[in-house]
Order: structure tokens, then C-alpha cells, then sequence
């Protein structure tokens, strides 16, 4: 009989590998404990330290992101301004050629 499959979530996994890492828990008994075959945890070590680089880019990239949305809110903020002056200068200027000003 198979055994029922569990997908861990990406924190779970990082629980996992944290425990081994940093906890000293072996390898065999986090294998156990999880119900994990060796090489799937492996995997899960290889992949975490290929991207480990990009847990300490990530403020830069959402910081840049924050900044490009700001961006364009006030570029929109501005072409609205931009807006509503144009039709306040032209209601004007239909004024004062209906009072003969023009």
C-alpha cells in the first residue's frame, strides 16, 4: 500500500531544514519524524542555498516597487490636475467671451 502523500508548505520547509541546521537534528530522525525520503530533504537544502540570496534582496526589490507605485500615483495625481485645470480654464474663457471680456 502507498503511503498518502503530504505537501509541505514553503515554511514548514524552511522549519524543517531550520531544525536540522541550526538545532543539530539529524538528518534520519527529521526524515522519520516527517515521513521525508533523504533526497527529497537534500533537494530541499540545495534549493533553499541557491536562492538564499534572494531572502536578502527582496526589501531592494518591493523597496523599488513601493517607489515605482508612488511614481505613478502622482503622475496620475498630476494628469487629473492637469485635467480638471483644463476644463476650468476653458469654462473661463467661454465666460468672458459671453461677457464680451474677449
Amino acid at each position: 500500500m502507498r503511503k498518502k502523500r503530504y505537501n509541505y508548505t514553503p515554511e514548514e520547509k524552511v522549519f524543517i531544514l531550520k531544525r536540522h541546521l541550526v538545532d543539530r537534528v539529524a538528518v534520519s530522525d527529521l526524515c522519520d519524524e516527517y515521513q521525508l525520503q533523504p533526497k527529497v530533504f537534500y533537494e530541499w537544502q540545495k534549493l533553499f542555498f541557491e536562492n538564499g540570496a534572494a531572502a536578502f534582496g527582496r526589501n531592494e526589490r518591493s523597496r523599488k516597487r513601493s517607489e515605482e507605485a508612488r511614481i505613478q500615483q502622482l503622475e496620475d495625481k498630476l494628469r487629473r490636475k492637469h485635467e480638471v485645470l483644463s476644463e476650468l480654464m476653458e469654462e473661463h474663457v467661454k465666460l468672458k467671451k459671453e461677457l464680451g471680456e474677449l
